[in-house]
């Protein structure tokens, strides 16, 4: 139920075609909630059909010209219904925790390089995170809007800071099983 929630919050910051919209995920709130563009259309036109976005009216009529899309009334009293309900956090489910918990009976090979492999992607997320950070919320940049988005990326930073100190634990774990062989 949250593509939809994600679209209008992304709609009433900036009306949007679908093509800029499926960018601006790419670029934003992609980072915590992930869609495809196709998944990306069919909701935009769902939420049309819902009335709860519209089609703005082209600047100049052109056959083939993107539609921007602006959220209306409802799609606002949807999202704002939304914020404000009461949700159960989502119970974990992680392969690489599982994965691990398999090689406690199948044995670890593989393993060891997978385990290198995630931190180094951690850390080039984490890296990225800080660099948004840095340049979109300098000191002083503390309004209401910011604050909440820059919490939003503090959430990211610090999951990226725990995986990261996680998987350096882990790979010194496997470091002391025995028969491994530390690199």
């Amino acid at each position: 139920m949250s593509l939809p929630h994600a679209i209008l919050t992304a709609l009433l910051e900036k009306p949007s075609s679908g093509l800029d919209l499926t960018r601006r995920f790419d670029r934003s709130i992609g980072y915590f909630w992930s869609a495809t563009h196709q998944q990306i259309y069919r909701e935009l036109g769902r939420l049309e059909a819902e009335g709860l976005i519209r089609a703005l009216p082209p600047e100049q009529p052109a056959r083939g010209q993107r539609k921007s899309y602006e959220v209306l009334p409802a799609g606002r009293a949807e999202l704002a219904r939304w914020t404000a309900a009461a949700q159960e956090p989502k119970p974990q489910r992680n392969a690489l925790l599982l994965r691990l918990r398999a090689a406690a009976v199948v044995g670890t090979e593989g393993l060891e390089e997978d385990l290198r492999r995630h931190l180094e992607l951690h850390e080039e997320q984490l890296a990225e995170y800080r660099e948004i950070e840095e340049r979109d919320f300098p000191p002083g940049r503390d309004g209401p809007q910011d604050r909440l988005r820059h919490l939003v990326l503090r959430a990211g930073i610090d999951l990226e800071t725990f995986w990261t100190q996680w998987l350096r634990h882990a790979l010194a774990e496997f470091a002391e099983l025995p028969g491994s062989d530390p690199a």
